[in-house]
Parts: structure tokens; C-alpha cells; sequence
């Protein structure tokens, strides 16, 4: 039987709602929801994928993650772009760009987030913390 856990209620910082608002911060920032319930971290979403609790608290993402997925799209644009998935240090996966050469981005890269949103495409902009070494790739 599955148990509330307050400790995780009293370290949320936000809304208490769980709303995301749309208004948003006065500095660049990824907010999430976290399920004040079991703790999950999701993204943008209305019901925890693990409880199906309601009960979302709203944070503040530290903006730090790793590239778990990486993709080249020659599609509807000028040139070339990545589109990658990210997890986040906090535990959700966000759908973002990492600048660069689109094929130097590889599952494992560390990204720090650039901007919250990109003016074009609405999404998340990441840049590479360091460059890693890839003498043998």
C-alpha cells in the first residue's frame, strides 16, 4: 500500500496547484510539476503517469541534464537541426535542441539550458556543458 510522504510536499517550491503559469518566471527557467503524492518529475503533463494522482506541485528546473536521445530533421527547415530528448538532473525528460554541429550531439553529452524557449519553435534550447573527448569515434 502505497503511502503520502510529506518530506517530498515540504521541498516543492511553487504553485500549489500544479498549474504551470503561462506568464512565466522573470529569468529563463524549465518549470516541471512533481506529484506531492509519490514524487514522480513530469513534464507538462495533467495527472501523474505513475499514481494518476492530481495532487502537482509546480518547480523550478536547475537547467542541467544529459542527452538521452539525438536526432537529425532535414524536414520543414532551411538546414539541418537536432532534435534531442533530454533528462533532466531533477528526473523528467524534456523534448529540446542542443546548439552545435547536429550530428556532434551523442546520447551521454551533458547540456546546460540556454533558453526556456526558442522564439521559432517554442521549445527548449541546450547548450554543451564540455565538449567531450571523441578521438575514437
Amino acid at each position: 500500500m502505497y503511502h503520502h510522504s510529506g518530506s517530498v510536499a515540504q521541498q516543492a517550491a511553487g504553485s500549489p496547484t500544479g498549474l504551470l503559469d503561462p506568464r512565466g518566471p522573470a529569468t529563463e527557467a524549465i518549470l516541471f510539476q512533481r506529484c506531492t503524492w509519490c514524487g514522480t518529475a513530469m513534464y507538462h503533463r495533467v495527472l501523474c503517469p505513475v499514481c494518476r494522482g492530481s495532487d502537482l506541485r509546480t518547480e523550478r528546473s536547475e537547467g542541467t541534464g544529459t542527452v538521452r536521445h539525438s536526432t537529425v530533421v532535414h524536414r520543414n527547415t532551411p538546414a539541418a537541426r537536432n532534435v534531442s530528448l533530454i533528462e533532466m538532473a531533477e528526473g523528467f525528460v524534456v523534448r529540446g535542441r542542443v546548439m552545435g554541429p547536429p550530428i556532434g550531439i551523442h546520447s551521454g553529452d551533458r547540456v546546460r539550458l540556454s533558453t526556456a524557449k526558442d522564439p521559432v519553435r517554442g521549445e527548449p534550447v541546450f547548450q554543451l556543458i564540455d565538449e567531450p573527448y571523441r578521438a575514437w569515434t
